[in-house]
């Protein structure tokens, strides 16, 4: 009959515990009216009660802080922090005691250990303590594992390890927006606004300290999250910067590329890196949490090969009296053009000069201006259209319709106005 061995008890116990801060002690108060049978009695226990705020006995809150009663929760962006303490339970001296924390996660496994040098010797009723911190950067289970080795005083080697599971939560939601500028003729630039969705999905408030955008090489950027009253420049958001769980709270950001980018390339092409977002918070006691997304990527909005953009234009105009706008056309391809401009007259709005005229070759990423002159021949909001630029290499026609928008009128209103 095959009978197991006795499983060997070690000399050293190992004890981890989290360290959080405390939170304010809360009872459930008991109390009746007056011409009830217990009368003051409920009343008088509660204010005779340590526990309770004086003055304010019927509140749930107390003045008093508890330690926490379980391991908690803990959210992506803060620290985690544990007390790790091996005791030598025996009545002997224990030697080479090595204790290792690491943490593993679903991608990673981190040594946290203070020190990886091993204790000569432990007396009997000593205990080698040991704090660990790790700010969590990923989301899902993760995985303490304490080992601790060390040798008996007959030179016999030990090794135990324990594991302790726990879940890693995320904090907040984050949702970003890119809307590009729009001049007052209507088109769109190379300047980009970034709207920053935050949602609170924890189960208490947050104080929130800072959102920022950390912009790339490429750009500049401009908070637009203040305003000013009576001269002094407060958030948008009040004096109060708290986030109640489940609110959400929307941040603004313009962003402008440098002189040094948009000189070089003429127009910001394709996918570009706008920055990312450094977000700090505190919760509970002034527990504080920091989260940095991944670089936020944008599009840039596509021109086709050429782009035209206007550079001045009126916003009112006389009734058949010419007025002028000024064209900006910008090479967007990596080929040379040789171009052709085209006017073709509407029904309110006629264009006055040569059509069909040379512009001559155009560099990629080049540009020149155009002076043109209108007129329009119908009063009211009128769109400018019928411009038409072709590259004579490829015989390829490029059509601008609804370039902008003027508001015609007589010339008596204009007086009058």
């Amino acid at each position: 009959m095959e009978v197991n061995p006795p499983k060997q008890e070690h000399l050293l116990a190992l004890k981890v515990m989290r360290l959080t801060k405390p939170t304010l002690f809360t009872n459930i108060p008991v109390t009746c009216e007056e011409k009830d049978l217990p009368g003051d009695l409920f009343n008088q226990l509660m204010r005779d009660d340590p526990s309770t705020v004086n003055g304010a006995e019927i509140l749930m809150l107390g003045e008093m802080l508890t330690l926490p009663q379980n391991f908690g929760n803990i959210f992506l962006g803060e620290t985690f922090s544990s007390y790790i303490s091996v005791h030598n339970d025996s009545n002997q001296v224990v030697k080479d005691i090595l204790v290792k924390a690491d943490l593993q996660t679903s991608s990673q496994r981190l040594n946290l250990s203070a020190s990886n040098a091993a204790v000569a010797e432990l007396k009997p009723d000593c205990c080698i303590d040991d704090v660990i911190h790790h700010e969590v950067k990923e989301i899902g289970t993760h995985i303490l594992v304490c080992a601790v080795s060390y040798t008996t005083q007959g030179g016999e080697k030990m090794y135990f390890r324990k594991f302790f599971k726990f879940q890693v939560l995320k904090p907040l939601d984050v949702k970003t927006k890119f809307y590009n500028a729009e001049v007052s003729v209507g088109h769109v630039t190379d300047e980009v606004f970034l709207e920053a969705q935050i949602q609170n999905i924890t189960t208490s408030p947050m104080f929130m300290e800072k959102v920022s955008l950390e912009p790339s090489i490429m750009y500049n950027v401009a908070e637009l999250n203040s305003v000013n009253q009576a001269g002094e420049c407060v958030t948008t958001f009040g004096s109060r910067t708290y986030l109640q769980p489940m609110d959400t709270r929307q941040y603004l950001y313009c962003l402008k590329p440098k002189k040094e980018f948009a000189e070089k390339a003429g127009i910001i092409k394709g996918v570009t890196v706008i920055g990312k977002l450094d977000i700090v918070w505190k919760t509970n006691l002034g527990e504080r949490g920091r989260l940095q997304t991944s670089q936020l990527q944008r599009m840039a909005p596509g021109y086709g090969d050429v782009r035209l953009s206007l550079e001045a234009i009126p916003d009112t105009v006389i009734l058949e009296e010419p007025f002028h706008i000024t064209c900006k056309i910008t090479n967007c391809s990596e080929r040379t053009m040789d171009l052709v401009l085209e006017m073709c007259n509407t029904n309110s709005i006629h264009w006055c000069g040569i059509s069909g005229r040379q512009l001559g070759k155009l560099h990629p990423s080049s540009s020149l201006c155009l002076a043109l002159t209108l007129l329009s021949s119908v009063q009211g909001l009128q769109s400018v259209s019928g411009l038409r630029l072709t590259d004579t290499f490829l015989k390829r026609t490029y059509e601008y319709d609804d370039i902008a928008q003027v508001c015609v009128v007589s010339s008596a209103t204009k007086v009058e106005s």
